[in-house]
């Protein structure tokens, strides 16, 4: 038996990278899985690879700043499948390199649009489903930058990341008597298109490979196994709790 067996997940950014390992391994757990994302090709070429693995999974177009976006996914999620038991709200976008002074209105709204309003809308969309199934499971997808400051430059990602850390505490505690869980995952470096860039440089790569104290990069995988431990019943007593999959970075 799979640990989502019976259970019905809406994933975002679900199409490529991190998010599409995390809708891989539940549908292979036993979930049905909406892949919301705007990578409209990609997004079809999961819920195919999907179903050649004899799992159910429906893709469906999400702009995560866009509330009858969210709206539309939740409700293919009931129309397809009867219920939603999992949210993970798992887009998101990177950049930094650039200090305070230097970030652009136009950027830092960007950043909070996708990376913290994104969540906010998603969970509030999900909330009644939640609460007609019973209860469930809401994963946030933070960061390390969402607790910890940086010298790096990207203050904009960090204030988002952190709203969506206290976002989701908040959500655990209102939604408690509901049976609705919130957790957050907070990954360190991985190993993603998103990262790509930062550790072709050699020298970069390096730097964080000695900064680890297990001695490597993370995977979407590692991310995706701790996700998979949220959402399922094995976490039944955990909610308004972070985990952080960073290979010791911030423990030093």
């Amino acid at each position: 038996m799979g640990r989502l067996d019976g259970k019905v997940a809406l994933i975002s950014g679900a199409a490529r990278g991190q998010g599409a390992a995390e809708a891989l391994l539940f549908a292979r757990e036993g979930a049905k899985v909406v892949i919301g994302d705007l990578l409209d090709d990609e997004g079809s070429r999961i819920e195919a690879q999907i179903a050649e693995l004899g799992g159910d999974a429906t893709y469906v177009h999400l702009d995560v700043t866009s509330a009858a976006d969210w709206d539309a996914a939740v409700q293919t999620a009931l129309d397809r499948y009867g219920r939603l038991d999992i949210l993970v709200n798992n887009a998101g976008i990177g950049g930094g390199g650039v200090g305070l002074e230097d970030t652009t209105l136009e950027f830092w709204d960007r950043t909070l649009d996708i990376n913290a309003k994104g969540v906010f809308l998603g969970t509030k969309a999900a909330i009644p489903a939640l609460q007609e199934s019973g209860g469930g499971s809401i994963v946030n997808i933070s960061s390390i930058a969402g607790i910890i400051g940086s010298r790096l430059g990207i203050p904009a990602y960090q204030a988002s990341k952190g709203a969506v850390r206290l976002l989701t505490k908040s959500t655990a505690l209102q939604h408690a008597a509901d049976n609705i869980r919130c957790n957050s995952v907070h990954p360190g470096m991985i190993v993603t298109a998103m990262t790509e860039d930062t550790l072709a440089d050699p020298d970069q790569r390096q730097g964080y490979l000695d900064s680890i104290p297990l001695g490597r990069l993370g995977t979407v995988d590692d991310i995706a196994n701790g996700v998979l431990f949220l959402a399922s019943d094995d976490s039944s007593f955990v909610t308004g709790s972070e985990i952080v999959i960073d290979g010791g970075l911030i423990a030093q």
